[in-house]
């Protein structure tokens, strides 16, 4: 990873929590938390993945970022491994009980609360793991299992459990989820315009 992306991804992640891209918002968000308390979280996700990856901080900065990684783990009840495939711009609403397989793949924008799951399915024509695409709202307790892929600006509702591949612009409920309507996540992912405000 190049230190270009890696910038672009904490400063997307801030911005979607902050609507800032101040270095002194980052700073503070990191050190104090305030209402962003699960960006610390993001932040040292971030930065291990990164270090993990240069050979020059491999064995300098990636051994404090994973003991950081590690206690916000402990603390918060965030369980999301470092190297798992996270775009731009990701957002953890309230901290507890995020379980997320490492070998799930989460697009740009994702929006995920307390409580999700998205886990291994180790038999079955869903053998596998998630893959999201952008601008997905996960709510509060959902739980999403096996090798379904689920569309872009889709919001999935509280306490549902996916089990199949969701279309674009779905709004999903229930057990197991349904598709109730095509108004997708409008009003659900917000603050994503980011690019051209990290320079």
């Amino acid at each position: 990873m190049k230190y270009s992306e890696y910038k672009y991804l904490i400063f997307s992640d801030l911005y979607r929590l902050t609507g800032n891209v101040k270095l002194s918002a980052l700073i503070r968000h990191v050190l104090i938390g305030e209402e962003g308390e699960p960006y610390k979280y993001n932040f040292w996700m971030r930065t291990s993945h990164y270090a993990s990856t240069n050979p020059l901080l491999k064995y300098t900065i990636y051994p404090v970022a994973r003991i950081m990684l590690r206690h916000l783990a402990y603390k918060f009840g965030i369980s999301i491994p470092y190297h798992t495939q996270i775009g731009s711009g990701f957002y953890i609403g309230h901290f507890g009980g995020i379980v997320v397989n490492g070998q799930s793949v989460i697009g740009k924008n994702c929006n995920i609360s307390q409580g999700v799951t998205l886990g291994q399915a180790n038999r079955g024509k869903n053998k596998g793991y998630p893959i999201l695409g952008d601008n997905v709202y996960i709510g509060p307790g959902a739980k999403i299992i096996g090798a379904v892929k689920i569309g872009n600006n889709v919001a999935i509702g509280a306490n549902c459990v996916v089990t199949k591949d969701i279309p674009d612009n779905s709004v999903v409920v229930g057990i197991p989820g349904r598709v109730i309507s095509q108004e997708g996540a409008i009003g659900y992912v917000n603050r994503t315009d980011y690019a051209d405000k990290i320079s």
